[in-house]
């Protein structure tokens, strides 16, 4: 990563308050923009692209601005790493992150962007409008355009914007803090409430759980056939009795799990030899987690076991697991969490810890060195046709993270 150096008139220790807030017309133009730019997971390049002219055009220097190599690390091998912009300080203190992912999940290919009353939703109505995470997006890279647009004095500050995050956080994954100038304070706009302040989220493990049976004409005979469909049923069936699929709460310990696809079988008149699943486990609780895990793969190699053709011979279960992302929780003390609880309130709102059950950049960047706090923007009915973005939100969002860019908050 280059050292960069931001030219400017802005007088070194100047005092870390913003006149007056944001331009939110200027900001929503700019979500806008990004929002009607297609970028999938492991398609950033155009995103990234546009984010990049926007700060060129509102005289980021260019040395200022560069990508690290992310994608060349994920199972995608997609177009562009993580954009990363460092602007020195024009006022001492610890170096501040703001970051937002680039991504999108496919429903929301082809998103029209268009306001209607208070909100901004996809004009067609097949899509869904990429809210997530385009709004962080634009939330992170208009503070940035406020800053250098205005000369406003701030602290060392780092923009993250974030690759593949929806296929399995590999953006925060793969950044190495020290291209990032090892900040102090992060904070990752990516959620619902601007006042729902994410402290920390569940770990999360996935697997792949593959059964091979034994073919034989289901009519002729079956009996001579051991049924892949069938081993994989009868797991599903113990996890489900035993308590071991959907909640999991057992022994004060609490958690999730879900065999969520399965591909399996050609025919009706063929005992199916092969079925592949893809199952979850989830848990605060590292432990814990490990115990689901434990079950599913017991479940299923017992499975294995029960299900025989005539002369006794059985199928075979093989797992491939890793974990995604481990949980993480910051102390309410930490100084990225008390800043983000000042901004919140500054911009007339009452904040609120939360804990998530779902896995969030801020997991590995956690894991990666930075404690990082998450901010809503105003996203709703996310991964749906039905998402909509609250335009008034989105602007106290906006007002927050140009506290936090210039040193309020703490």
């Amino acid at each position: 990563m280059k050292a960069a150096s931001v030219r400017g008139g802005v007088k070194a220790g100047s005092p870390p308050a913003v006149a007056t807030g944001p331009d939110s017309a200027a900001a929503r133009r700019v979500l806008l923009d990004l929002l009607a730019i297609p970028g999938v997971s492991g398609k950033e390049r155009a995103v990234s692209e546009r984010i990049v002219h926007w700060l060129r055009g509102a005289g980021c220097p260019a040395d200022a601005i560069a990508f690290d190599a992310a994608h060349t690390k994920t199972p995608l091998r997609g177009e562009v790493g993580n954009l990363i912009v460092k602007l020195p300080g024009t006022l001492p203190g610890p170096r501040r992150l703001l970051m937002a992912h680039m991504d999108t999940v496919p429903v929301c290919l082809g998103a029209k962007p268009v306001v209607r009353g208070g909100h901004v939703v996809s004009a067609d109505p097949k899509t869904g409008l990429g809210g997530d995470d385009r709004a962080g997006v634009s939330v992170v890279l208009s503070t940035a355009l406020e800053i250098l647009r205005r000369g406003l004095p701030h602290p060392p500050l780092t923009l993250l914007f974030a690759i593949q995050e929806e296929v399995g956080l590999y953006g925060a994954r793969f950044v190495k803090a020290a291209d990032l100038g090892r900040p102090k304070l992060a904070f990752n706009f990516d959620g619902g409430a601007v006042e729902k302040i994410t402290v920390g989220a569940t770990g999360g493990y996935r697997m792949d759980i593959v059964i091979e049976g034994i073919a034989s004409h289901a009519g002729v005979a079956p009996e001579k056939g051991v049924s892949a469909i069938a081993i994989a049923a009868l797991a599903i069936a113990t996890l489900v009795e035993q308590g071991w699929h959907g909640l999991v709460a057992k022994d004060g310990k609490r958690g999730t799990s879900n065999v969520g696809t399965i591909q399996a079988g050609a025919a009706t008149n063929v005992v199916a030899e092969s079925a592949t699943l893809r199952a979850e486990a989830r848990s605060h609780d590292a432990a814990f987690r490990g115990r689901i895990v434990k079950a599913i793969e017991k479940a299923f190699a017992d499975a294995a076991r029960k299900v025989r053709s005539v002369d006794g011979k059985t199928g075979r279960v093989t797992f491939d697991g890793h974990l995604d992302y481990e949980a993480f929780r910051l102390d309410a003390a930490e100084p990225c969490v008390v800043a983000a609880q000042h901004a919140v309130r500054a911009v007339g709102l009452s904040p609120r810890l939360d804990i998530s059950n779902g896995g969030l950049d801020a997991n590995w960047m956690f894991a990666n060195g930075v404690p990082t706090v998450t901010l809503g923007c105003g996203q709703m009915e996310i991964h749906t046709t039905q998402e909509r973005l609250d335009l008034a939100a989105f602007d106290h969002a906006c007002r927050a993270a140009l506290l936090l860019a210039t040193g309020g908050g703490g």
